[in-house]
């Protein structure tokens, strides 16, 4: 039975993460180091590669809910438990990362985080990160689901909230299930009160970065905040 152990050394995806760094890696190889092992035939990266397309991708996968993950062959609830324990140790990386320093100085690490709490969801969430006054992360929360509009995130709550966590500044983020990150006209009115309300408190919005496929939309880097 043909397995990883007969290819060449150079084209085993742990010898090339570890000679190279996983940058090299393709989203098979990566899943395949995941995986460990394969199916009777078929190697680690065989699988990753079927279970890439059945699921539409990296992202279909990862988003996948238990019942459909663990029904395809060479899955199931021990797997799934590993896959969705990686995840939360990435998120709560990017996290670390952002509580000791300034977000302004790494734009990069805040909408990396905020991808990895939102880019999932099947609904609309408004979520807010709350700095202290050198703008690191006090705590990240999310406030309203469901449609994001004008009607359904209310100010006063986002200001209860941003006095609770005694916030100096704030970062709004909110996702577009849809993958498509442009901001509506909603997202951009909604802006505009939670930062007039946020501004009778002396709390500054730093930006509002809309969530989709890819890096995420920012409502500053466009000089719209």
């Amino acid at each position: 039975m043909h397995t990883l152990r007969d290819w060449p050394a150079a084209e085993r995806p742990r010898e090339k993460l570890l000679s190279g760094g996983p940058a090299r890696l393709s989203d098979a190889e990566l899943l395949a180091l995941f995986l460990r092992t394969g199916l009777r035939g078929r190697t680690a990266v065989d699988l990753a590669r079927e279970l890439l397309q059945a699921f539409g991708g990296l992202r279909g996968l990862l988003d996948a809910e238990q019942t459909a993950f663990c029904a395809h062959p060479g899955l199931g609830p021990a797997r799934y438990a590993q896959l969705q324990g990686v995840l939360e140790l990435a998120r709560r990386h990017w996290q670390a990362q952002l509580q000791r320093e300034d977000v302004l100085d790494n734009p990069e690490t805040t909408r990396r985080f905020l991808g990895s709490r939102l880019r999932h969801r099947p609904h609309e969430v408004f979520a807010c990160l709350f700095l202290d006054n050198r703008h690191r992360v006090i705590a990240f929360e999310e406030l309203f689901q469901g449609t994001i509009d004008g009607a359904s995130v209310h100010p006063r709550e986002v200001v209860r909230r941003v006095l609770h966590h005694n916030a100096a500044a704030v970062i709004l983020a909110h996702n577009h299930p849809s993958g498509v990150a442009e901001p509506s006209r909603a997202d951009v009115a909604l802006t505009r009160r939670l930062t007039d309300a946020l501004a009778l408190v002396d709390v500054r919005v730093l930006d509002h970065v809309v969530v989709g496929e890819g890096p995420g939309v920012s409502f500053a880097e466009r000089g719209m905040i």
